[in-house]
């Protein structure tokens, strides 16, 4: 993930992490578009790559004659970006920007319906059956009272996309509550941006070795994550204040190198400015 962390100062970070909690638990209507907040969020300096393909026989020219498989399929939309695993049948992350003017709005959850993302082909997309009889909720990644500013904004929460198995306990108890604690951060923040994903987490067998296993549900064998990450960034003009009561669960001081090990779980880049966070809270819900 090549395009979240860059300097917004002052600014802290804190990261979200689910602990277990997934198979292991068996307004104002000119808001910016998707595009826009592509444009708004901070680059990450990373190694250049090639402007043109080697050609030669075996260089990447040839190699790329007839094509090449797609890597990753980013989806812009009125609320979020997202990029798409076909593997896992849901989001690898998806990335949001919260204000006050995004939660303010007369946008109805009842209007939205879960559906199909059309723009996913449909050998590699999740539908309303894999999860009916499953057990599992369809939680969402981006939340969608995130979006009250928009009735299409708030609808695009409900893309199957956007949305992954979670257990009924935690889409309803501690997921919910950490969603309102974004929610909650805009009232001191003018901007909070906000990274949520899915992790497959390897666990120790009795044999002594390690496998990453997994549940998948429906005949489209949705992933169920083993775990799930919610990332904050926001911005404040002073230094941030406690309050009691904000968020229910329990909290434990992490060193930045703890917040990379999390990263090294997710396949995505972690921020190059690790070094000057000071601490992290971590999540342990």
């Amino acid at each position: 993930m090549k395009r979240w962390w860059g300097n917004l100062a002052p600014a802290a970070a804190s990261l979200a992490l689910g602990l277990g909690l997934g198979a292991a638990w068996s307004g104002g209507q000119s808001r910016e578009s998707a595009e826009g907040l592509l444009a708004q969020l901070p680059v990450v300096p990373v190694a250049a790559a090639s402007s043109s393909l080697e050609a030669g026989r075996g260089g990447s020219g040839e190699l790329a004659k007839y094509g090449l498989p797609g890597l990753s399929q980013l989806r812009s939309r009125d609320s979020y970006v997202l990029c798409y695993d076909p593997r896992a049948r849901s989001a690898l992350w998806v990335v949001e920007r919260l204000d006050a003017a995004a939660l303010r709005g007369s946008s109805e959850r009842a209007a939205c319906d879960f559906r199909e993302d059309d723009s996913i082909h449909p050998y590699h997309r999740a539908s309303n059956a894999d999860y009916r009889g499953s057990g599992f909720d369809r939680g969402h990644l981006a939340a969608s009272a995130n979006h009250k500013w928009s009735q299409k904004a708030m609808g695009d929460t409900f893309y199957l996309s956007n949305i992954a198995p979670q257990n009924p306990h935690l889409n309803q108890n501690a997921w919910n509550n950490l969603e309102k604690y974004s929610r909650s951060l805009t009232k001191t923040h003018q901007n909070v941006y906000v990274c949520t994903g899915p992790l497959f987490l390897p666990r120790m067998e009795p044999d002594g070795k390690m496998y990453v296993k997994y549940q998948v549900i429906g005949r489209n064998h949705v992933a169920v994550p083993t775990h799930f990450f919610k990332l904050l960034r926001q911005s404040w003009a002073s230094a941030p204040r406690e309050r009691p009561g904000e968020l229910p669960t329990k909290t434990q001081e992490r060193s930045a190198t703890g917040l990379k090990k999390i990263f090294s779980f997710s396949c995505h880049d972690a921020p190059q400015d690790l070094s000057r966070i000071q601490k992290q809270r971590v999540l342990g819900l």
